[in-house]
């Protein structure tokens, strides 16, 4: 299970117990999207192959209103 916190600067991430972050132009320059508008699920296919993903995807802006 992958836990991911937002914040206005990037997302900490924690995958197979190992904890790191990504920062939010790092976050841009993978999805070629500004940081808001990037989802949730966009994040986790950034740090798994391939993820279970379930329910709507989350823009970062909505998750951090």
């Amino acid at each position: 299970m992958t836990l991911l916190s937002f914040d206005e600067q990037g997302i900490d991430v924690v995958y197979e117990g190992i904890e790191f972050r990504l920062e939010k132009e790092l976050v841009e320059e993978a999805t070629r999207k500004q940081y808001p508008d990037v989802t949730d699920h966009e994040v986790l296919q950034m740090v798994e192959d391939d993820p279970p993903l379930s329910g709507e995807p989350q823009r970062i802006a909505e998750i951090l209103a």
